[in-house]
Formats: C-alpha cells, sequence, structure tokens
C-alpha cells in the first residue's frame, strides 16, 4: 500500500481505517510477517492491531498455521465489506489531494498511438519541467476508451464530434486530412485526376473493423465518396504512413501525420486541388462536476504548446 502506519491505543475499530488496512494486507499476503513488511510495522504491532480488531468486533477473523494465515467466514465477510470501503476512501481522498493541489499529484492520459508517438513525447518534456511534482500515467490505444469506467483523468482523440452525452468534452481545433501517396506509386499507375480514377485496391483503409473506410472529397460544390479498399487495412497512422512512404498505396491521415514526408518528397499529395472533412482535436474528461485542477492545468498547458511550438490552428 505505501502507506506507514502507527498504532493509535484506543481508537474504536470502526472509527479507525487503520486496524482494517493492517487486517486486509494480512489478509492479502497471507502473513503477518509480510504485511508488516509491507507496512513498515513489526510483526508483533501488525498481531496486536489484529488482535484488537477481532475483540472489537468480537469475532475471530484470521486462522493461525505453521505455513499461513487463512480468513474464517468472518474474516472473508469483514475483508469482503471493508475492501470496497477502504478503495472507496481512498479515491475521496485522491480525488480531495487533486482538487487541492494543481501543481502536484497523478494525471492519466490516454491518446491515439500516432498522436502520442509524434506529438507527446516533447510536449511531455516541457510540461515536466514545469511541473516537475505531476506524475504522468500514459495510456496510448486507437480505441475510444470508456473514460467513465476506465482509469483515465484526460482523453486526447482526433475523431468526429462526440455523441456520448456523459462526457465532458473540450474542442481545441481542426485537424486537416491529405490525402498522399509515394512518387514511386505513380510509375506504376496513372495519376489520379479525379475522385473517379482512384483505385479501391490502391486505397488503403484505417479502421478497427471489417467496413472499409469512405473517403469524402470535396471541390467547390462537387462531392464524391470514395470507398477504399480492404486489401490492406489497420487501425494504426504511422502504419498506413510506412506503407504509403513505400509505394504501397494511397492513404488519408491527418496532416500532422504527414507533413514531414511532404516536406522531404517522401510522399506527395493525391488529388490536391480536393479537400476532405476535417477531424477534430478534444479532450474527453469524465462526467466532472469541476474540472480539477491539476486537469486543467493539462489541459491548458497542452493547448499552449500545440498552437505555440506545433503551430495547431486554434483559431478555426
Amino acid at each position: 500500500m505505501g502507506i506507514d502506519y502507527c498504532e493509535e491505543g484506543n481508537n474504536q475499530a470502526m472509527q479507525d481505517l487503520k486496524p482494517i488496512r493492517v487486517f486486509l494486507e494480512v489478509a492479502r499476503q497471507q502473513s503477518f510477517a509480510g504485511a508488516a513488511r509491507r507496512l513498515h510495522l513489526t510483526p508483533a504491532s501488525v498481531t496486536r492491531i489484529v488482535a484488537r480488531l477481532e475483540e472489537d468486533l468480537g469475532q475471530q477473523l484470521l486462522v493461525r498455521t505453521t505455513r499461513k494465515v487463512s480468513l474464517t467466514s468472518a474474516g472473508a465477510l469483514v475483508a469482503t465489506r471493508y475492501q470496497s470501503l477502504i478503495e472507496a476512501f481512498d479515491r475521496v481522498a485522491e480525488d480531495l489531494n487533486r482538487e487541492m493541489q494543481p501543481f502536484r499529484g497523478r494525471i492519466a492520459i490516454n491518446a491515439p498511438v500516432s498522436f502520442g508517438l509524434r506529438l507527446l513525447p516533447s510536449l511531455l518534456e516541457r510540461f515536466t519541467l514545469a511541473y516537475p511534482n505531476v506524475d504522468l500515467s500514459i495510456q496510448l490505444t486507437d480505441r475510444l476508451v470508456d473514460i467513465v469506467t476506465e482509469d483515465c483523468d484526460l482523453s486526447i482523440r482526433l475523431s468526429s464530434p462526440p455523441t456520448d452525452k456523459s462526457t465532458i468534452w473540450r474542442r481545441l481545433c481542426k485537424v486537416p486530412l491529405r490525402a498522399v501517396a509515394a512518387p514511386r506509386l505513380f510509375d506504376r499507375h496513372p495519376v489520379p485526376r479525379t475522385p473517379d480514377d482512384l483505385e479501391p485496391r490502391l486505397c488503403l483503409s484505417y479502421g478497427a473493423d471489417e467496413s472499409p473506410e469512405v473517403w469524402s472529397f470535396r471541390k467547390g460544390a462537387l462531392k464524391q465518396a470514395v470507398t477504399a479498399g480492404t486489401a490492406i487495412r489497420t487501425n494504426n497512422g504511422d502504419l498506413l504512413y510506412a506503407l504509403a512512404r513505400e509505394g504501397v498505396g494511397i492513404v488519408v491521415l491527418p496532416e500532422f501525420l504527414v507533413a514531414e514526408g511532404l516536406r522531404q518528397g517522401e510522399v506527395v499529395p493525391v488529388l490536391p486541388d480536393w479537400s476532405l472533412p476535417q477531424l477534430w482535436l478534444s479532450l474527453f474528461y469524465p462526467p466532472y462536476e469541476a474540472l480539477p485542477p491539476l486537469v486543467a492545468t493539462f489541459s491548458d498547458f497542452m493547448e499552449a504548446y500545440l498552437a505555440d511550438a506545433i503551430g495547431f490552428d486554434f483559431t478555426s
């Protein structure tokens, strides 16, 4: 648990959570000595605390043998009931601590894989320099996490506007999509002039399921949808870009993923006179009554960094 405990002589067990924590640790470790090591107590202190709890409850909670410690039926009931109580208490204490400490604590962040690999390292390096007392837990996944049930204080998403009314979301800016391919692809295939010229088999799909990706092109009043092929499909933008760079096919990706490749000539624009719908870069939050200061601190820092250092357009 990482908590140091001291004995408080006359506190009633129902009014003091420390004996409960000690008992639960003994149950987990199946050992008084193991629990003592985890809690930074002496084995004798752990024994006395558990004995006092048993006396207060009027029940034997543990059976001691030469090999291990086991729960009695009463002990199993107490452990089950009190474990949820302790977890709820700790969550409240953590929330209160976070509310009071905008520059100290822990924040759990979820982000898309490609966005995380391309843009987060520099952002996080600067954030940790500015806020050295903030611990960061970063999870990268391209699936839309359930921010209510998963360990996540903040989710960064590149998507259409959200439809989940139970979450809070903060729309930051639009992210353009670009259709690109390697120049050498057009050594073997004609350069497309209109969306009708796109060969489905050369159009590589992004997505997590088996349905093909649909690209919606627009030029003035003209609109045209193209169904990409399914010969190659993946849910990772970096892999799609690598395939395009190798001349495998045409891909549609966020501009930040292809901008450097366009500058270096690794890839070229496809149908540059036609536009594609833009994605939204958004921050998703659990349904907080008020945004925790630490989460607000990171959100504001991220927006400022992307505008100043990366050049994302927050005016659109």
